[in-house]
């Protein structure tokens, strides 16, 4: 995928500006347009004597969303353009607004209660997650604080699939599009203290550089391999370094519908604990190899 107009979800706290944030600094690497959304609860149409009472509801929320505005454009500048969508979901505000304007991906930021460097799957994140007709980047809760200069590297979770072929296809177009290296990585999990464990836990990991190996060849610009294993999706994930500028690419569900975001389980289990953002591609049918230019 190579971005050319980025959707970011806005709201005006911590968490609207980590996704802004994330947003702006893709926006401008890869060369896109951005467009800065916020989702309101729709105004009310029953007529009656509550009428004036509304139309000072809404004056007043017309003042919070240019306050909001403000906000953003001191990070996102007056080039961006900035709309108002109004929907009870937040998440499937975003999803129409995607739709309506031929957006390549949306971004935004964690949910509430989630622990600073790691993202939280709120609501909003579970409509997109499940509904998304474009891939989804997710900022973790603190991004806005200590943001990179740039993205400097994509990682992606592969696991042999035709539907993570199709994903690293994409992967590929998105690290020429923002100039960066990529990565692949395989999560061998479940490493247990009895030898007959450890052996086919041996097995697994050659296997996965194996197939790891296969999947890297061919590509242009050509990419690390490593493989990552611990006792749990968490243990395997710490078992190597992270730049600050790092990029987690995950793949939808095989399961899912073709061209929408459908996480399975062990992609969730890879967005809670990463400690960098994780950009959900949509399913897509297999990947075809590629030399992709600069």
């Amino acid at each position: 995928m190579k971005p050319e107009h980025v959707l970011s979800g806005f709201q005006p706290d911590s968490r609207g500006h980590d996704g802004l944030t994330l947003a702006v600094l893709l926006a401008r690497q890869a060369g896109a347009r951005l467009t800065v959304a916020t989702i309101q609860p729709p105004p009310w149409t029953t007529p009656g004597p509550a009428k004036a009472e509304e139309s000072a509801w809404l004056a007043f929320l017309n003042e919070q969303v240019e306050a909001g505005f403000e906000q953003a454009r001191k990070l996102a500048g007056d080039e961006a353009e900035y709309v108002v969508h109004y929907n009870r979901g937040s998440g499937r505000g975003l999803v129409e607004v995607a739709r309506s304007a031929d957006d390549d991906l949306v971004v935004i930021g964690s949910g509430p209660r989630g622990r600073k460097g790691n993202i939280s799957l709120g609501s909003t994140a579970d409509q997109l997650l499940h509904a998304s007709p474009v891939p989804v980047l997710l900022a973790p809760n603190g991004y806005a604080e200590q943001a990179p200069r740039r993205i400097e590297r994509l990682t992606v979770a592969y696991r042999r699939s035709p539907g993570c072929d199709a994903a690293l296809a994409s992967a590929v177009e998105l690290a020429a599009a923002l100039d960066a290296p990529l990565r692949l990585v395989t999560l061998v999990v479940g490493a247990g203290r009895a030898k007959i464990e450890q052996r086919m836990l041996d097995g697994l990991r050659a296997q996965a550089m194996t197939d790891l190996e296969k999947a890297a060849r061919g590509w242009e610009p050509e990419a690390a391999i490593e493989t990552l294993a611990g006792r749990n999706v968490a243990q395997a994930m710490d078992g190597t370094s992270w730049l600050d500028g790092e990029l987690i690419i995950v793949a939808s569900s095989s399961s899912g519908p073709l061209r929408r975001v459908f996480l399975g389980d062990t992609s969730v289990k890879i967005i809670r604990v990463a400690p960098r953002p994780v950009l959900v591609l949509t399913r897509q049918p297999g990947g075809s190899r590629q030399t992709v230019t600069k």
